[in-house]
């Protein structure tokens, strides 16, 4: 801008408090079009952040995330004051998606992104039967479970979390590989692999047991196997407040 602000977006959820906040925010600062904008300013929860993030993958603008929502782990606190200079002196936090290619059962094969987690789910009553290989080599030939997910250092405090994986710091090298619910092998609680590791997953029984493969809210049913890999060619840039980065919040979370 003319001042030398940065150019900002708003984007809102569509719960009336984030519009509410929209409106409020618009009337106080000038805010151009989404493909004009320095920073896009997400206002809503962690599930807007997520789809703002993949709205403007590959653009390389920053977000800058505002809770209007209700937990709020990768946002702000809201505050209407001093929005330009929170967004200037606000510290960076770079993340990189996963890439999963996914094959299913009539032959087609599909692409989709994830900044959270790669999920396989079991998709009846039947558990599924996986076959688990990490840079070509067979590490479970069979996994009996609900599922099994992978999931990056920026998305290991959500479903991975809930399921018992571990907590990874944002720049540990490092992904995270927990099984939901497993049967066999009993005392399997998952694995801690290289980020560099090139996984691939395999439904054991497509047919009696099918199986879907999600990658954050991108879901293709009747799998055959699944390859995730971390997608390095992309950057994901968040925004927070000084003392408050994505970095600090997943340290805090580590001690309740």
């Amino acid at each position: 801008m003319a001042d030398g602000s940065p150019a900002i977006a708003f984007v809102a959820s569509t719960t009336s408090a984030a519009e509410d906040a929209m409106a409020c925010l618009s009337a106080r600062y000038p805010a151009v079009e989404a493909d004009r904008a320095d920073v896009i300013v997400a206002l809503g929860g962690d599930g807007l952040m997520l789809q703002v993030l993949h709205r403007f993958m590959g653009t390389g603008k920053p977000i800058y995330g505002m809770n209007k929502g209700t937990v709020g782990f990768l946002m702000n606190d809201f505050r209407e004051e001093d929005l330009l200079a929170r967004v200037v002196e606000a510290e960076r936090s770079v993340a990189h998606p996963l890439i999963m290619e996914v094959r299913d059962t009539e032959g087609r094969r599909h692409v989709a992104r994830a900044i959270n987690e790669v999920s396989m789910l079991r998709q009846t009553h039947q558990t599924a039967k996986l076959k688990v290989e990490v840079d070509g080599q067979v590490r479970l030939e069979e996994l009996v479970a609900d599922g099994i997910l992978v999931a990056t250092p920026a998305g290991s405090t959500a479903y991975n979390l809930s399921v018992n994986g571990p907590i990874l710091p944002l720049n540990a090298p490092l992904l995270a590989m927990t099984p939901i619910s497993a049967f066999r092998p009993r005392r399997w609680r998952g694995a801690l692999l290289p980020d560099r590791a090139e996984i691939k997953l395999s439904v054991l029984e497509p047919d009696k047991r099918p199986v879907s493969a999600v990658a954050d809210h991108t879901e293709f049913r009747r799998v055959c196997d699944v390859m995730i890999r971390m997608d390095y060619a992309t950057d994901l840039v968040m925004l927070h407040d000084p003392g408050h980065s994505l970095d600090e919040r997943i340290l805090r979370e580590q001690f309740g």
